[in-house]
């Protein structure tokens, strides 16, 4: 281990040099008072200067320094929505100033009834439904990245860092000021950002990127300036220019958050239960080697605050995806993507960052799966910045520690894992081409040798190109694979579902003597991506049998080539009774690498927002609309034909505005020629009991057959004797998410979380596949006799209580309290079992308290 962490530190300490040897290479009228003593300079549509300051400003909310009776007047603001470029209800004024420590900003948000502003207490990072003033900032002025700051009239703040010309990183939390004030003339936000917060290019003088937003609840209504168009793709490539920022300088950062943990918790034991203590001290840093390049380390991270994942019962071949909730991996990681799969906006692709510190993935070999939910990171450190000649550059290196069974048998080795990316922009952003490389060793012996693989390398090249005023984009990527191991366990890697190699109806050959597998993916897709009413996206992609990336990515299938469509018509401008409304189409075929068809679909959709912010949305669907043939339902054995399914889905939304929310959702499907059927029905309401408490409660209730389940295979697979079967299961399903918070003060607050999940299911209509491509269904199956088809019932309740208390900026003491109860039965054991949610009062709780206290020093 001491060696492990020897590369480890000798690494960044050989490559960050080089890194940092790379970086050196028409005013308004108005019928509101003027409220500033004189009349400066008006700033233009899109360009605004910046004063600088001899005296700092008190960040009170209160308008009155002197700086702001010189600063220029920023005046000029358009409304977005509902309505693009029309003239705001109410006038809004913004003056910005500087000086060589920090960037300030004035907006006076003018209001003939300030008793009426919605001004709603919560958590940071919580948007309510409240006025809001944000300003975002550019400091590049690359139109593709920039952080975003907001506020409330109560003080609450929100901050995201802003990737890829509009993606939102809410998890970065920066250290920044600001003040406000109510008045008779409406409300003052008033911000102090430190210059060391953001990243700009060393020079004499800088222009920024930049844009001041203003929301207006009880209206539903946004203005900004200068114009943001709804219709146009983007956000930081559509911000105006901040200039007249001379003679800053380029700060080094140095910010480091130690931290203490006390923990107490309860675990399982050969008989009953056992009760754990442990304390630990950790620490986290920030260093800014230059203003664009900083390196963030963590060394003994916790993440007991976070929260939890919901429960699920996975009955498919594909491995469930859960996002990311770990701050540390969290901040910054669109830098770290490389796509190789997106569905509806969820994407995954060569970096999953939840591979680091992951579950002991032979936890059930050698013990049970309370061995530990996650792996131990002894530390981890990455270095993200951009060059001065926009290269913008990512490195990660995580390491972590070897973890035994109870019987002392490793069920995860020590691993290091590291992911290195660069993209280089150009054309201001609307061009780049990028690289990305990654790389797993595991530090493996006699009890992980035959089952995981001892290395695993991954890299790629992506690029995009936006033209015709940026409206229309081209992108694609091409990526290789090298996973090495032993013989058992790259024939386990050739068999998995996301290969089938054992497949007995294709042209792949398992090879059970090989050593490595190696493989490729290539995609090209062409888009609008805005102008005008219509947009549209289209494209071909292409995974080889033998590409493998799920040691530090996320990939639910290779041995793949899928075509797919999207195109969406909008109307973005209210008229009628509607506010706004799209329609869209998606249509794909997908195939295995050699040509079977395993989907031919498509849906429609439309969704529509009325005039009083209420929303609904539909949408209806097929799948198998021509002959196709499922290749992971037989679990490793011949493609089965597929009969025609279609499912649809309604949804509608309360108005926001509302103290309580209702919610309802519904969805519905049939397939095999009626055999297979389901509904899903979800209410769900957000209230609000006061400013200071808010909830949530949300109840999921489904109820399926499906005809066809893999029930299991018998005999040895690819043998003559195999027997793949399937059965019919009468599944149900019932889950309630609550949620409740209560904020004392924008940085003292409390947060509930419980989710309390059951599901049971029995089987029966045991049926053998005997001709798995026949057009008939009496052709396609027989009955199998197997005894028992099974049954199974899955009760889990998870919860999480953190208090949060933000005692100075960027220190903070978290108390917390999270609990599991969970019930499982199979066979006879699980059709006998009660029903219901309340069950789950009988199981055992698996307790956590921990208190965690951090505490931020800047240099």
């Amino acid at each position: 281990m001491k060696a492990a962490v020897s590369r480890f530190v000798v690494a960044g300490a050989l490559l960050l040099p080089s890194l940092v040897w790379a970086q050196q290479q028409q005013a308004t009228t108005t019928r509101y008072p003027v409220v500033i003593a004189t009349a400066p300079e008006v700033a233009t549509a899109t360009h605004a200067l910046a004063s600088r300051a001899a005296k700092a400003p008190v960040i009170d909310g209160k308008a009155d320094d002197s700086i702001w009776s010189t600063a220029q007047l920023i005046n000029g603001f358009r409304t977005f929505d509902p309505v693009e470029n029309g003239d705001p209800r109410f006038r809004t004024d913004a003056r910005v100033a500087y000086d060589a420590h920090n960037l300030y900003v004035l907006v006076r948000a003018f209001d003939p009834h300030p008793d009426s502003l919605v001004a709603l207490l919560s958590r940071r990072d919580v948007r309510t439904q409240s006025e809001w003033v944000k300003i975002i900032i550019d400091g590049y002025h690359d139109r593709r990245t920039g952080i975003e700051l907001a506020v409330n009239p109560v003080g609450v703040k929100r901050d995201y860092a802003v990737l890829n010309d509009g993606e939102e990183d809410e998890s970065w939390d920066g250290v920044w000021d600001v003040g406000t004030s109510v008045d008779s003339l409406g409300w003052v936000a008033e911000f102090r950002v430190p210059l060391n917060q953001l990243r700009y290019p060393s020079d004499s003088t800088h222009t920024f990127g930049f844009a001041i937003w203003r929301d207006v609840a009880r209206f539903n209504e946004r203005y900004s300036w200068p114009l943001y168009s709804r219709s146009k793709g983007g956000l930081a490539s559509q911000l105006g220019e901040l200039s007249g920022i001379d003679g800053i300088a380029s700060p080094r950062r140095l910010e480091v958050a130690p931290y203490t943990l006390a923990k107490s918790y309860n675990a399982p034991v050969a008989r009953g239960y056992a009760q754990h203590s442990q304390a630990t001290m950790g620490a986290d840093v920030k260093y800014g080697i230059t203003s664009n390049l900083t390196v963030d380390a963590t060394v003994n991270p916790d993440f007991g605050q976070v929260e939890a994942d919901p429960s699920v019962l996975n009955l498919s071949a594909f491995e469930t995806f859960f996002p990311e909730k770990r701050p540390f991996f969290l901040e910054g990681q669109g830098l770290f993507r490389f796509d190789l799969n997106c569905n509806d906006g969820n994407c995954s692709g060569l970096f999953y960052s939840r591979r680091i510190g992951r579950g002991p993935q032979l936890a059930n070999a050698y013990g049970d799966a309370t061995n530990g939910s996650s792996s131990t990171i002894l530390g981890a450190s990455k270095l993200t910045g951009r060059l001065g000649n926009g290269v913008s550059v990512g490195v990660l290196d995580a390491v972590t520690q070897r973890e035994l069974a109870p019987t002392t048998q490793t069920i995860e080795p020590q691993t290091n894992y590291f992911v290195g990316r660069l993209q280089r922009d150009f054309r201001q952003g609307a061009s780049a081409i990028g690289f990305m490389t990654t790389s797993v060793r595991r530090n493996l012996d006699r009890w992980t040798s035959d089952s995981l693989r001892s290395s695993a390398l991954a890299g790629g090249v992506d690029f995009r190109h936006q033209f015709l005023d940026r409206n229309f984009e081209i992108t694609g990527y091409y990526a290789r694979s090298q996973v090495q191991g032993s013989r058992p366990a790259i024939a386990l890697t050739q068999q998995s579902f996301v290969h089938n190699y054992q497949r007995p109806d294709d042209n792949l050959r398992f090879d059970s003597t090989r050593t490595s597998l190696g493989g490729y993916s290539a995609q090209f897709v062409l888009g609008k991506r805005g102008g005008g009413s219509t947009l549209f996206n289209t494209g071909y992609q292409i995974l080889s049998p033998g590409f493998e990336v799920n040691d530090v990515g996320f990939l639910s299938r290779a041995n793949a080539r899928n075509q797919f469509f999207w195109a969406q018509y909008h109307r973005n401008t209210p008229h009628g009774i509607y506010r706004f409304w799209n329609f869209n189409v998606n249509q794909w075929t997908n195939y295995t690498y050699d040509g079977t068809r395993t989907d031919a679909g498509g849906n429609v959709n439309a969704h529509m927002q009325f005039k009083n912010s209420m929303w609904l949305h539909l949408g209806e669907g097929v799948n198998a609309a021509a002959p196709a043939y499922c290749d992971n339902c037989t679990r490793g054995g011949p493609a089965l034909r597929q009969e025609r399914s279609t499912w649809g889905w309604a949804s509608v939304e309360g108005d926001p505005r509302w103290v309580v929310i209702p919610y309802l959702n519904g969805s519905w499907g049939a397939g095999d020629k009626g055999r297979s059927h389901n509904w899903n029905l979800s209410p769900a309401a957000d209230f609000r009991v006061t400013s200071r408490v808010t909830g949530s409660v949300s109840y999921n209730y489904g109820r399926g057959i499906n005809a066809t389940q893999f029930n299991g295979n018998f005999g040895a697979i690819g043998s003559d004797t195999t027997h793949y079967t399937v059965a019919r299961l009468d599944q149900t399903t019932r889950s309630l998410t609550m949620r409740l918070g209560v904020t004392a003060t924008p940085n003292l607050s409390l947060q509930v979380y419980a989710a309390p999940f059951a599901t049971r299911g029995t089987y029966s209509d045991w049926l053998e596949v005997v001709n798995a491509r026949a057009s008939q269904w009496t052709s396609r199956y027989r009955p199998f006799d197997g005894g028992d088809p099974g049954a199974f019932d899955f009760k889990q309740y998870r919860s999480n209580t953190v208090v949060r208390w933000e005692y100075r900026p960027g220190s903070a003491l978290f108390f917390v309290w999270a609990q599991e109860r969970t019930l499982s039965a199979d066979g006879s054991e699980a059709r006998a079992a009660l029903s219901g949610i309340g069950q789950l009062a009988k199981a055992h709780p698996g307790n956590v308290f921990l208190v965690k206290g951090s505490y931020w020093v800047s240099y």
